[in-house]
């Protein structure tokens, strides 16, 4: 399929900053200076990027506890998230939210969610609303293999067809639910799941992010189109733990040592862009070292900014103490 080259540069820098900011953590996080809990998005950047090349301003996504890929494929600015990160008053939720709470309304991102199964929900009321409102929005839930055994997901996917709404379900598999398997957890599979609420189901490699963007044409089109909700499912791998600090004693020895080599998702991407003179290399070099650039500022800039005071904790409420 063709891609402009436009799509293509933003496609690239949103997958590179998500990459250079997740290993940055990484190394952040062990120095105990990030409070509460981080969960990194790394060798999973093609199928955020892929989907959310798809949508506008005004689209509306909802996302995981692992959040932070799916907040930069939606344009939330990296400086304010790292702030969050780090708790500071200068986060785009004024360091209130930290890492699993990130969200920009504005941008249509309605959160990162620390409960497994909080999204689809969400999704469906925004696309009720994109539905009334009549302005061709379409509303996107991120959610995992364990998530897809929630009862709030099940019900989720019921509604969304019951009342016909442009939603797509985003069933990122990387094959684990926390520490469990999704060969032993999930019953049937996800096809004969969407196949159950009688909606169309998508399928791709999550490490290819021209088969993600071409599923993700298909399943978004179908939901804007008025023709109702659509299933994606995307096959791909986390490459650290479950959060920062999991052992990954349940992994297979050389696991994630072969998903690296074989598996990533920026190579592959580099790759074809060379094979077919998609994008130079010298681009994609510039692409890299300015990401790099960012992210660095982005730290530095967090670990100087203030704490929140006392009286942030009642700001930005609905009840006024």
């Amino acid at each position: 399929m063709q891609i402009s080259r436009d799509i293509l540069t933003r496609s690239y820098q949103a997958m590179r900053t998500i990459r250079e900011f997740e290993e940055r953590l990484h190394v952040e996080f062990a120095t105990g200076e990030i409070p509460g809990f981080v969960h990194l998005y790394c060798g999973e950047e093609a199928s955020g990027v892929g989907v959310c090349a798809h949508l506008g301003k005004t689209d509306t996504i909802a996302s995981t506890h692992r959040g932070h890929g799916h907040c930069i494929a939606k344009g939330v600015a990296v400086d304010g998230m790292m702030a969050e990160i780090y708790g500071r008053r200068t986060g785009v939720c004024r360091g209130k939210g930290g890492s699993m709470h990130i969200a920009d309304l504005s941008l249509g991102m309605l959160g990162a969610n620390g409960i497994v199964g909080g999204g689809p929900p969400l999704i469906c009321g925004a696309a009720l609303s994109h539905k009334l409102l009549k302005d061709n929005g379409v509303a996107v839930a991120f959610y995992g293999d364990g998530a897809s055994n929630e009862g709030s997901t099940l019900e989720s996917l019921n509604l969304a067809t019951v009342w016909h709404l442009p939603a797509v379900f985003v069933v990122e598999d990387n094959g684990y639910g926390e520490a469990t398997g999704s060969s032993y957890a999930c019953a049937g599979t996800q096809k004969d799941r969407a196949a159950g609420f009688g909606m169309p189901y998508f399928e791709c490699d999550g490490t290819d992010f021209f088969a993600v963007y071409e599923a993700a044409e298909e399943a978004i089109s179908h939901a804007r189109s008025g023709k109702g909700p659509a299933m994606l499912h995307v096959h791909l791998a986390r490459w650290y733990g479950h959060f920062e600090g999991d052992a990954m004693s349940y992994r297979v020895n050389g696991e994630v040592t072969k998903e690296r080599s074989e598996r990533d998702c920026l190579v592959k991407f580099r790759q074809r862009a060379a094979d077919v003179s998609l994008l130079e290399a010298s681009v994609l070099d510039e692409i890299d070292a300015a990401v790099k650039n960012e992210i660095d500022a982005a730290v530095v800039a967090a670990k100087k900014a203030p704490l929140p005071e006392a009286e942030d904790l009642t700001r930005d409420v609905y009840v006024s103490y």
